[in-house]
Protein backbone atom coordinates (compact mmCIF):
# COMPACT_ATOMS: atom_id res chain seq x y z
CA UNK A 1 0.00 0.00 0.00
CA UNK A 2 1.35 3.08 -0.95
CA UNK A 3 -0.23 6.65 0.22
CA UNK A 4 1.17 10.52 -1.14
CA UNK A 5 0.14 13.23 -1.68
CA UNK A 6 0.76 13.20 -5.55
CA UNK A 7 -0.43 10.96 -7.96
CA UNK A 8 2.83 10.65 -9.68
CA UNK A 9 4.57 10.24 -6.67
CA UNK A 10 2.01 6.94 -5.85
CA UNK A 11 1.81 5.79 -8.90
CA UNK A 12 5.97 5.43 -8.75
CA UNK A 13 5.85 4.08 -5.18
CA UNK A 14 3.30 1.40 -6.17
CA UNK A 15 5.93 0.32 -9.47
CA UNK A 16 8.21 -0.14 -6.98
CA UNK A 17 6.03 -2.32 -4.64
CA UNK A 18 5.00 -4.47 -7.61
CA UNK A 19 8.61 -5.24 -9.11
CA UNK A 20 9.35 -6.91 -5.42
CA UNK A 21 11.08 -3.62 -3.93
CA UNK A 22 9.95 -3.29 -0.23
CA UNK A 23 8.43 -0.23 1.57
CA UNK A 24 12.08 1.59 2.01
CA UNK A 25 12.77 1.10 -2.06
CA UNK A 26 9.51 2.85 -2.20
CA UNK A 27 9.82 5.44 -0.30
CA UNK A 28 13.17 6.36 -1.28
CA UNK A 29 11.94 6.68 -4.81
CA UNK A 30 8.48 8.47 -3.84
CA UNK A 31 10.86 11.07 -2.84
CA UNK A 32 12.50 11.88 -5.94
CA UNK A 33 9.07 11.58 -7.52
CA UNK A 34 7.77 14.40 -4.93
CA UNK A 35 10.72 16.89 -5.63
CA UNK A 36 9.36 16.56 -9.35
CA UNK A 37 5.47 16.88 -8.57
CA UNK A 38 5.84 18.66 -5.48
CA UNK A 39 8.35 20.95 -5.93
CA UNK A 40 6.86 23.60 -3.63
CA UNK A 41 6.49 21.65 -0.70
CA UNK A 42 9.55 19.39 -0.58
CA UNK A 43 12.60 18.45 -2.42
CA UNK A 44 16.35 17.39 -2.61
CA UNK A 45 17.12 20.55 -1.14
CA UNK A 46 15.25 20.10 1.75
CA UNK A 47 14.98 17.70 5.34
CA UNK A 48 12.65 15.38 6.60
CA UNK A 49 12.61 12.62 9.17
CA UNK A 50 11.98 8.84 7.87
CA UNK A 51 10.68 6.56 10.38
CA UNK A 52 11.43 2.60 9.59
CA UNK A 53 9.51 -0.28 10.87
CA UNK A 54 11.46 -3.59 10.25
CA UNK A 55 9.23 -6.04 10.69
CA UNK A 56 11.92 -9.29 10.39
CA UNK A 57 14.14 -7.58 13.06
CA UNK A 58 11.39 -5.73 15.16
CA UNK A 59 13.35 -2.65 14.96
CA UNK A 60 12.13 0.77 14.87
CA UNK A 61 14.21 3.36 13.90
CA UNK A 62 13.82 7.27 12.77
CA UNK A 63 16.52 7.77 10.06
CA UNK A 64 16.67 11.90 10.83
CA UNK A 65 17.78 14.42 7.85
CA UNK A 66 17.27 17.45 9.64
CA UNK A 67 18.50 20.80 8.00
CA UNK A 68 21.45 22.12 10.21
CA UNK A 69 23.35 25.35 10.30
CA UNK A 70 26.15 26.32 8.80
CA UNK A 71 29.18 26.62 10.62
CA UNK A 72 28.98 31.03 9.61
CA UNK A 73 25.62 30.84 11.39
CA UNK A 74 25.20 32.76 14.73
CA UNK A 75 22.33 33.52 16.97
CA UNK A 76 21.71 37.47 15.95
CA UNK A 77 21.48 36.09 11.99
CA UNK A 78 18.17 37.78 11.53
CA UNK A 79 18.41 40.54 13.32
CA UNK A 80 19.27 43.81 11.24
CA UNK A 81 21.92 46.57 12.09
CA UNK A 82 19.96 48.05 14.63
CA UNK A 83 18.97 44.62 16.36
CA UNK A 84 15.53 44.71 15.17
CA UNK A 85 14.04 41.86 13.75
CA UNK A 86 14.05 41.00 10.07
CA UNK A 87 10.88 40.31 8.67
CA UNK A 88 9.89 37.11 7.94
CA UNK A 89 9.23 37.72 4.15
CA UNK A 90 12.66 39.18 4.02
CA UNK A 91 14.95 36.50 6.10
CA UNK A 92 12.77 33.60 5.15
CA UNK A 93 13.71 34.04 1.27
CA UNK A 94 17.12 35.01 2.02
CA UNK A 95 20.22 32.87 1.04
CA UNK A 96 21.43 33.11 4.85
CA UNK A 97 17.62 31.20 5.36
CA UNK A 98 19.03 27.72 3.67
CA UNK A 99 20.12 24.98 6.36
CA UNK A 100 22.66 22.31 4.93
CA UNK A 101 19.74 19.61 3.21
CA UNK A 102 19.78 16.23 4.94
CA UNK A 103 16.63 14.15 3.24
CA UNK A 104 18.99 12.41 0.96
CA UNK A 105 22.08 11.21 3.41
CA UNK A 106 19.21 10.32 5.82
CA UNK A 107 17.11 8.33 2.62
CA UNK A 108 20.55 7.34 1.60
CA UNK A 109 21.04 5.72 4.92
CA UNK A 110 17.74 3.96 5.22
CA UNK A 111 18.15 2.04 2.19
CA UNK A 112 21.72 0.80 2.37
CA UNK A 113 20.61 -0.28 5.83
CA UNK A 114 16.72 -2.19 5.19
CA UNK A 115 16.85 -1.51 1.13
CA UNK A 116 16.61 -4.03 -1.87
CA UNK A 117 16.98 -1.94 -4.72
CA UNK A 118 19.82 0.36 -6.21
CA UNK A 119 19.54 3.54 -5.79
CA UNK A 120 19.75 4.80 -9.47
CA UNK A 121 16.90 2.43 -10.14
CA UNK A 122 15.09 4.25 -7.71
CA UNK A 123 15.54 7.89 -9.90
CA UNK A 124 14.95 6.23 -12.67
CA UNK A 125 11.11 6.57 -12.79
CA UNK A 126 11.46 10.28 -11.89
CA UNK A 127 14.33 11.33 -14.42
CA UNK A 128 11.43 9.82 -17.39
CA UNK A 129 8.86 12.09 -15.27
CA UNK A 130 11.41 14.72 -15.79
CA UNK A 131 11.88 14.37 -19.43
CA UNK A 132 8.19 13.84 -20.53
CA UNK A 133 6.82 16.32 -18.61
CA UNK A 134 4.48 16.57 -16.08
CA UNK A 135 1.26 17.97 -15.77
CA UNK A 136 0.63 21.22 -13.87
CA UNK A 137 -2.12 20.73 -10.84
CA UNK A 138 -4.04 23.16 -9.30
CA UNK A 139 -2.52 22.65 -5.61
CA UNK A 140 1.16 23.32 -7.61
CA UNK A 141 -0.57 26.79 -9.12
CA UNK A 142 -2.78 27.48 -6.31
CA UNK A 143 0.60 27.29 -4.35
CA UNK A 144 1.77 29.66 -6.89
CA UNK A 145 -0.83 32.06 -6.26
CA UNK A 146 -0.57 32.53 -2.99
CA UNK A 147 3.17 32.26 -2.27
CA UNK A 148 4.90 33.21 -5.43
CA UNK A 149 6.64 36.22 -3.61
CA UNK A 150 8.72 33.93 -2.46
CA UNK A 151 10.51 32.95 -6.13
CA UNK A 152 13.45 34.20 -7.31
CA UNK A 153 15.03 35.28 -10.07
CA UNK A 154 15.96 31.69 -11.24
CA UNK A 155 13.03 30.64 -9.98
CA UNK A 156 10.55 32.60 -11.64
CA UNK A 157 11.91 32.02 -14.94
CA UNK A 158 11.16 28.08 -14.18
CA UNK A 159 8.02 28.35 -13.54
CA UNK A 160 6.80 31.13 -15.78
CA UNK A 161 5.86 30.75 -19.23
CA UNK A 162 7.64 34.43 -20.62
CA UNK A 163 6.15 36.08 -17.68
CA UNK A 164 2.94 34.74 -17.46
CA UNK A 165 1.90 31.87 -15.17
CA UNK A 166 0.97 28.62 -16.87
CA UNK A 167 -1.80 27.06 -17.06
CA UNK A 168 -3.46 23.87 -15.33
CA UNK A 169 -2.74 20.83 -17.11
CA UNK A 170 0.79 22.87 -18.70
CA UNK A 171 3.29 20.22 -19.02
CA UNK A 172 6.31 21.23 -17.27
CA UNK A 173 9.15 19.18 -18.26
CA UNK A 174 12.61 19.52 -16.12
CA UNK A 175 15.50 18.84 -17.75
CA UNK A 176 17.85 20.45 -15.53
CA UNK A 177 16.34 18.71 -12.14
CA UNK A 178 16.73 15.11 -14.82
CA UNK A 179 20.35 16.50 -15.07
CA UNK A 180 20.90 16.52 -11.41
CA UNK A 181 19.23 13.12 -10.83
CA UNK A 182 21.55 11.49 -13.71
CA UNK A 183 24.44 12.94 -11.58
CA UNK A 184 22.95 11.46 -8.14
CA UNK A 185 22.32 7.85 -10.33
CA UNK A 186 26.28 7.54 -11.31
CA UNK A 187 27.53 8.98 -8.73
CA UNK A 188 25.48 8.83 -5.58
CA UNK A 189 24.33 11.04 -2.95
CA UNK A 190 28.06 11.57 -2.43
CA UNK A 191 27.95 14.24 -5.23
CA UNK A 192 25.45 16.77 -3.59
CA UNK A 193 27.51 16.38 -0.42
CA UNK A 194 30.79 16.86 -2.12
CA UNK A 195 30.96 17.06 -5.74
CA UNK A 196 29.51 18.93 -8.73
CA UNK A 197 26.32 19.83 -6.68
CA UNK A 198 27.63 20.89 -3.33
CA UNK A 199 29.62 23.31 -5.45
CA UNK A 200 26.90 24.44 -7.74
CA UNK A 201 24.67 24.98 -4.27
CA UNK A 202 27.75 26.71 -2.12
CA UNK A 203 28.52 29.17 -5.22
CA UNK A 204 24.59 29.91 -5.86
CA UNK A 205 24.19 30.96 -2.04
CA UNK A 206 27.71 32.33 -1.51
CA UNK A 207 26.44 34.53 -5.04
CA UNK A 208 23.35 35.89 -3.25
CA UNK A 209 24.91 36.60 0.19
CA UNK A 210 24.66 33.38 1.64
CA UNK A 211 27.41 31.74 3.64
CA UNK A 212 27.11 28.37 2.92
CA UNK A 213 30.26 26.33 2.17
CA UNK A 214 31.35 23.35 0.32
CA UNK A 215 32.97 22.25 3.89
CA UNK A 216 29.32 22.56 5.46
CA UNK A 217 27.98 20.65 3.38
CA UNK A 218 30.64 18.16 3.34
CA UNK A 219 30.54 17.60 7.07
CA UNK A 220 26.76 16.96 7.40
CA UNK A 221 25.84 14.10 9.35
CA UNK A 222 22.34 12.71 9.29
CA UNK A 223 21.53 10.84 12.74
CA UNK A 224 19.63 7.36 13.13
CA UNK A 225 17.17 8.05 16.01
CA UNK A 226 15.56 5.89 18.31
CA UNK A 227 11.27 6.67 18.31
CA UNK A 228 9.55 9.15 20.74
CA UNK A 229 7.44 6.57 22.68
CA UNK A 230 3.89 7.09 24.58
CA UNK A 231 0.62 5.16 25.13
CA UNK A 232 -3.11 6.15 24.11
CA UNK A 233 -5.62 4.03 25.42
CA UNK A 234 -3.97 0.97 25.21
CA UNK A 235 -2.40 2.06 21.78
CA UNK A 236 1.71 2.30 21.58
CA UNK A 237 2.76 5.26 19.65
CA UNK A 238 6.12 5.87 17.98
CA UNK A 239 6.81 8.82 16.59
CA UNK A 240 9.91 11.58 16.01
CA UNK A 241 11.28 13.17 18.38
CA UNK A 242 13.66 16.04 19.26
CA UNK A 243 15.05 17.95 17.57
CA UNK A 244 11.07 17.94 16.02
CA UNK A 245 8.67 18.94 18.60
CA UNK A 246 6.46 16.27 17.06
CA UNK A 247 6.35 13.04 19.19
CA UNK A 248 6.35 14.97 22.25
CA UNK A 249 3.61 17.42 21.55
CA UNK A 250 1.42 14.78 20.00
CA UNK A 251 2.04 12.57 23.11
CA UNK A 252 1.39 15.56 25.45
CA UNK A 253 -1.58 16.28 24.10
CA UNK A 254 -3.21 13.04 24.00
CA UNK A 255 -1.76 12.38 27.42
CA UNK A 256 -4.52 15.43 28.20
CA UNK A 257 -7.58 14.04 26.01
CA UNK A 258 -7.21 10.50 27.93
CA UNK A 259 -8.52 12.28 31.55
CA UNK A 260 -11.91 12.51 29.06
CA UNK A 261 -14.63 10.45 27.74
CA UNK A 262 -14.26 12.17 24.24
CA UNK A 263 -17.05 9.41 22.56
CA UNK A 264 -19.43 10.76 25.13
CA UNK A 265 -19.55 14.53 23.52
CA UNK A 266 -19.57 13.49 20.45
CA UNK A 267 -17.26 14.56 17.15
CA UNK A 268 -19.04 17.81 16.27
CA UNK A 269 -19.61 18.55 19.73
CA UNK A 270 -18.72 22.07 21.20
CA UNK A 271 -17.03 20.04 24.13
CA UNK A 272 -14.79 18.63 21.73
CA UNK A 273 -13.63 21.42 19.96
CA UNK A 274 -13.07 22.92 23.55
CA UNK A 275 -10.61 20.25 24.72
CA UNK A 276 -8.82 20.23 21.39
CA UNK A 277 -7.55 23.67 21.56
CA UNK A 278 -7.24 24.09 25.23
CA UNK A 279 -4.72 21.07 24.98
CA UNK A 280 -3.36 22.78 22.02
CA UNK A 281 -2.80 26.20 23.54
CA UNK A 282 -1.00 24.03 27.03
CA UNK A 283 0.78 21.89 24.92
CA UNK A 284 2.45 24.78 21.94
CA UNK A 285 3.16 26.73 25.14
CA UNK A 286 5.81 24.35 26.07
CA UNK A 287 7.05 23.59 23.38
CA UNK A 288 7.74 26.50 22.07
CA UNK A 289 9.35 27.22 25.85
CA UNK A 290 11.21 24.35 25.62
CA UNK A 291 12.10 21.68 22.86
CA UNK A 292 15.08 22.35 20.60
CA UNK A 293 17.96 20.85 19.29
CA UNK A 294 18.85 18.03 21.82
CA UNK A 295 22.58 17.70 21.16
CA UNK A 296 22.53 21.65 21.68
CA UNK A 297 20.29 21.67 25.26
CA UNK A 298 18.63 20.22 28.14
CA UNK A 299 15.08 19.02 27.17
CA UNK A 300 12.51 18.28 29.91
CA UNK A 301 10.56 15.73 28.13
CA UNK A 302 10.48 13.66 31.16
CA UNK A 303 9.02 16.16 33.13
CA UNK A 304 6.17 17.20 30.88
CA UNK A 305 5.41 13.72 30.50
CA UNK A 306 5.38 12.68 34.06
CA UNK A 307 1.38 12.36 35.26
CA UNK A 308 2.49 15.24 37.89
CA UNK A 309 2.89 17.80 35.59
CA UNK A 310 0.43 17.08 32.77
CA UNK A 311 -2.17 16.91 36.47
CA UNK A 312 -0.98 20.55 37.10
CA UNK A 313 -1.59 21.26 33.32
CA UNK A 314 -5.00 20.08 33.83
CA UNK A 315 -6.08 22.31 35.91
CA UNK A 316 -6.41 25.08 33.57
CA UNK A 317 -9.24 23.55 31.60
CA UNK A 318 -12.66 24.53 33.11
CA UNK A 319 -15.34 24.66 30.19
CA UNK A 320 -16.24 27.63 30.75
CA UNK A 321 -14.43 29.98 28.79
CA UNK A 322 -11.17 30.73 26.88
CA UNK A 323 -8.22 30.74 30.09
CA UNK A 324 -6.37 34.03 29.86
CA UNK A 325 -3.84 32.85 31.99
CA UNK A 326 -2.56 29.95 29.77
CA UNK A 327 1.38 29.96 29.49
CA UNK A 328 4.26 27.86 29.54
CA UNK A 329 4.78 25.91 32.87
CA UNK A 330 7.88 24.41 34.99
CA UNK A 331 8.31 20.69 34.27
CA UNK A 332 12.01 21.19 35.16
CA UNK A 333 10.27 20.49 38.69
CA UNK A 334 9.59 16.52 37.84
CA UNK A 335 13.15 16.27 36.14
CA UNK A 336 16.82 17.21 37.52
CA UNK A 337 18.69 20.37 35.09
CA UNK A 338 17.70 23.39 34.15
CA UNK A 339 17.27 25.27 30.78
CA UNK A 340 17.80 28.42 29.05
CA UNK A 341 15.72 31.11 29.55
CA UNK A 342 12.59 31.47 27.71
CA UNK A 343 12.67 33.72 25.10
CA UNK A 344 9.47 35.52 23.65
CA UNK A 345 9.39 35.71 19.59
CA UNK A 346 7.26 37.68 18.00
CA UNK A 347 4.35 36.18 15.98
CA UNK A 348 4.12 35.56 12.59
CA UNK A 349 1.26 33.72 10.44
CA UNK A 350 3.40 33.09 7.86
CA UNK A 351 1.82 29.34 6.33
CA UNK A 352 4.63 26.77 6.31
CA UNK A 353 3.87 23.60 4.67
CA UNK A 354 5.48 20.12 3.73
CA UNK A 355 4.49 16.73 2.54
CA UNK A 356 3.79 13.75 4.11
CA UNK A 357 4.21 9.98 2.63
CA UNK A 358 3.41 6.58 3.98
CA UNK A 359 4.46 2.83 2.61
CA UNK A 360 3.55 -0.44 4.34
CA UNK A 361 5.19 -3.75 2.02
CA UNK A 362 3.87 -7.61 1.60
CA UNK A 363 6.34 -8.52 4.53
CA UNK A 364 5.36 -6.21 6.88
CA UNK A 365 7.60 -3.28 7.03
CA UNK A 366 6.56 0.53 7.24
CA UNK A 367 8.34 3.71 5.67
CA UNK A 368 6.14 6.80 7.21
CA UNK A 369 8.29 10.19 6.09
CA UNK A 370 7.73 13.86 6.30
CA UNK A 371 9.96 16.07 4.58
CA UNK A 372 9.88 19.56 3.35
CA UNK A 373 11.76 22.60 1.58
CA UNK A 374 9.67 24.40 4.75
CA UNK A 375 7.88 27.47 3.48
CA UNK A 376 6.21 26.92 0.10
CA UNK A 377 9.36 27.19 -2.69
CA UNK A 378 11.40 27.43 0.42
CA UNK A 379 13.55 30.18 0.18
CA UNK A 380 12.65 30.35 -3.36
CA UNK A 381 16.02 30.10 -4.75
CA UNK A 382 16.84 27.64 -7.29
CA UNK A 383 20.06 26.13 -8.10
CA UNK A 384 20.47 27.52 -11.59
CA UNK A 385 21.25 24.54 -14.22
CA UNK A 386 20.22 21.98 -11.64
CA UNK A 387 16.72 22.58 -11.00
CA UNK A 388 15.93 22.03 -7.43
CA UNK A 389 15.30 24.74 -4.85
CA UNK A 390 16.51 25.46 -1.47
CA UNK A 391 14.44 25.46 1.62
CA UNK A 392 14.38 28.27 4.46
CA UNK A 393 14.62 25.66 7.33
CA UNK A 394 17.36 28.50 9.21
CA UNK A 395 13.66 30.50 9.76
CA UNK A 396 12.11 27.78 12.03
CA UNK A 397 15.22 29.12 14.88
CA UNK A 398 14.06 32.04 17.24
CA UNK A 399 14.31 35.41 15.08
CA UNK A 400 15.51 36.64 18.63
CA UNK A 401 18.21 35.07 20.64
CA UNK A 402 19.08 33.79 24.16
CA UNK A 403 16.33 30.67 24.15
CA UNK A 404 16.70 27.28 23.31
CA UNK A 405 16.37 27.45 19.75
CA UNK A 406 18.70 30.19 18.99
CA UNK A 407 20.93 29.70 16.41
CA UNK A 408 24.38 28.40 16.43
CA UNK A 409 26.54 26.12 13.99
CA UNK A 410 26.06 23.04 13.26
CA UNK A 411 22.59 23.28 15.33
CA UNK A 412 19.43 21.83 13.90
CA UNK A 413 16.42 24.22 14.30
CA UNK A 414 12.97 22.87 15.93
CA UNK A 415 10.47 21.61 13.61
CA UNK A 416 6.98 20.13 14.07
CA UNK A 417 7.53 16.89 11.65
CA UNK A 418 5.49 13.83 13.23
CA UNK A 419 5.64 10.78 11.02
CA UNK A 420 3.96 8.43 13.34
CA UNK A 421 3.10 4.56 13.74
CA UNK A 422 0.36 3.02 16.72
CA UNK A 423 0.87 0.01 17.69
CA UNK A 424 -1.58 -2.27 19.08
CA UNK A 425 -0.70 -5.96 21.23
CA UNK A 426 2.76 -4.88 19.65
CA UNK A 427 1.31 -5.19 15.99
CA UNK A 428 1.05 -1.97 13.82
CA UNK A 429 -1.97 -0.28 13.78
CA UNK A 430 -2.07 2.31 12.22
CA UNK A 431 0.73 5.15 9.84
CA UNK A 432 0.05 8.03 9.45
CA UNK A 433 1.30 11.88 9.06
CA UNK A 434 0.88 15.13 7.90
CA UNK A 435 2.36 18.28 6.29
CA UNK A 436 1.52 22.16 7.50
CA UNK A 437 4.30 23.61 10.57
CA UNK A 438 2.63 23.22 13.87
CA UNK A 439 -0.66 21.94 12.11
CA UNK A 440 1.10 18.65 11.64
CA UNK A 441 0.38 17.85 15.19
CA UNK A 442 -3.25 18.65 15.55
CA UNK A 443 -4.07 17.19 12.10
CA UNK A 444 -2.43 13.96 13.37
CA UNK A 445 -3.59 13.80 16.94
CA UNK A 446 -7.07 14.79 15.57
CA UNK A 447 -6.81 11.94 13.44
CA UNK A 448 -6.02 9.46 15.89
CA UNK A 449 -8.88 10.51 18.31
CA UNK A 450 -11.09 10.12 15.16
CA UNK A 451 -10.44 6.41 14.78
CA UNK A 452 -10.27 5.25 18.58
CA UNK A 453 -12.77 7.88 20.43
CA UNK A 454 -15.38 7.99 17.66
CA UNK A 455 -14.38 4.96 15.93
CA UNK A 456 -14.77 6.31 12.20
CA UNK A 457 -12.82 4.40 9.12
CA UNK A 458 -9.61 5.78 8.11
CA UNK A 459 -10.95 8.49 5.32
CA UNK A 460 -13.81 9.78 7.53
CA UNK A 461 -11.21 9.72 10.44
CA UNK A 462 -8.87 11.89 7.92
CA UNK A 463 -12.07 14.31 5.95
CA UNK A 464 -13.81 15.17 9.43
CA UNK A 465 -12.89 18.85 9.76
CA UNK A 466 -9.78 20.28 11.90
CA UNK A 467 -9.71 22.57 14.38
CA UNK A 468 -6.35 24.54 15.17
CA UNK A 469 -4.92 26.86 17.75
CA UNK A 470 -1.46 28.24 18.98
CA UNK A 471 -1.61 30.08 22.52
CA UNK A 472 -2.56 33.22 20.84
CA UNK A 473 -6.03 34.67 20.13
CA UNK A 474 -6.90 32.81 16.99
CA UNK A 475 -8.45 29.65 16.07
CA UNK A 476 -8.00 28.03 12.46
CA UNK A 477 -11.21 26.28 11.28
CA UNK A 478 -12.16 23.99 8.64
CA UNK A 479 -15.19 23.91 6.29
CA UNK A 480 -17.61 21.50 8.21
CA UNK A 481 -17.02 22.68 11.60
CA UNK A 482 -20.63 22.54 13.45
CA UNK A 483 -21.51 26.20 13.41
CA UNK A 484 -23.28 25.99 16.75
CA UNK A 485 -20.33 24.12 18.29
CA UNK A 486 -18.69 27.16 17.02
CA UNK A 487 -20.99 29.94 18.38
CA UNK A 488 -20.58 28.45 21.52
CA UNK A 489 -16.79 28.80 21.85
CA UNK A 490 -17.14 32.25 20.39
CA UNK A 491 -19.87 32.58 23.46
CA UNK A 492 -16.63 31.46 25.58
CA UNK A 493 -14.31 34.17 24.19
CA UNK A 494 -12.95 31.94 21.56
CA UNK A 495 -11.83 34.54 18.27
CA UNK A 496 -12.03 32.51 15.09
CA UNK A 497 -10.01 32.96 11.59
CA UNK A 498 -12.80 35.29 9.67
CA UNK A 499 -12.60 32.34 6.78
CA UNK A 500 -12.02 28.76 7.06
CA UNK A 501 -9.30 26.90 5.35
CA UNK A 502 -7.06 23.79 5.09
CA UNK A 503 -5.40 22.03 8.22
CA UNK A 504 -2.63 19.70 7.40
CA UNK A 505 -2.82 16.84 4.52
CA UNK A 506 -2.79 13.28 6.16
CA UNK A 507 -1.68 10.12 4.45
CA UNK A 508 -2.16 7.20 6.33
CA UNK A 509 -2.26 3.52 6.16
CA UNK A 510 -4.32 1.09 8.66
CA UNK A 511 -3.51 -2.60 9.16
CA UNK A 512 -6.38 -5.25 9.93
CA UNK A 513 -4.06 -8.07 11.07
CA UNK A 514 -7.06 -10.76 11.55
CA UNK A 515 -8.35 -9.97 8.28
CA UNK A 516 -4.32 -9.52 6.59
CA UNK A 517 -5.78 -6.45 4.97
CA UNK A 518 -4.40 -2.80 4.65
CA UNK A 519 -6.74 0.46 4.15
CA UNK A 520 -4.64 3.20 2.48
CA UNK A 521 -6.62 6.39 2.48
CA UNK A 522 -5.35 10.68 0.99
CA UNK A 523 -6.26 13.46 2.44
CA UNK A 524 -8.52 15.59 -0.26
CA UNK A 525 -7.04 18.73 0.31
CA UNK A 526 -4.31 18.10 -2.18
CA UNK A 527 -4.59 15.63 -4.75
CA UNK A 528 -3.45 12.80 -2.92
CA UNK A 529 -4.26 9.13 -3.79
CA UNK A 530 -3.20 5.63 -1.96
CA UNK A 531 -3.06 2.46 -4.12
CA UNK A 532 -3.14 -0.79 -3.02
CA UNK A 533 -1.86 -3.64 -4.54
CA UNK A 534 -2.59 -7.50 -4.15
CA UNK A 535 -0.29 -10.91 -3.96
CA UNK A 536 -1.20 -14.09 -3.83
CA UNK A 537 -0.05 -16.54 -1.32
CA UNK A 538 4.01 -17.21 -1.88
CA UNK A 539 3.56 -14.62 -5.20
CA UNK A 540 6.88 -13.44 -5.86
Amino acid sequence: MVATAHPLATEIGAKVLKAGGNAIDAAVAIQFALNVGEPMMTGIGGSGFMMIYHKESGELKVFNGHSEAPAAAHPNMFLDETEEVIPFRKRSTHATAVGIPGILKAMDAALKEYGSKPLADLIEPSIQACEEGIPLNWVFLNSFDEFGYRLGDEARKYFLAEGEKFEEGHLLKKPHLAKTFHILQKEGVGAFYEGEIAEAIANTLQGLGGFMTMDDLKNYRHTVDEPFRGTYRGYEIASAGPPTAGGPSLHYILKLLENFDLASYGPRSWEKYYLFVESMRLAFSDKIAYIADPAFNDIPLKGMADERYLAERLNYINFEFRNLDIDFGNPWKYQDGKGRPVIRQPFESEKSETTHFTVADRWGNIAACTSTVEHPFGTGIIVPGYGFLLNNELTDFDAIPGGVNEAEPGKRPVSCKCPTILFKDGKPYVTLGSPGGPTIIASVFQTIVNLIDFGMDLKDAIEEPRIFSTPGMLLSWEQGIDPLAKGKLESMNYEFGDEPHIIGNVQAIQFDHEKETMVGAADSSREGTAIGIDFLPGEE
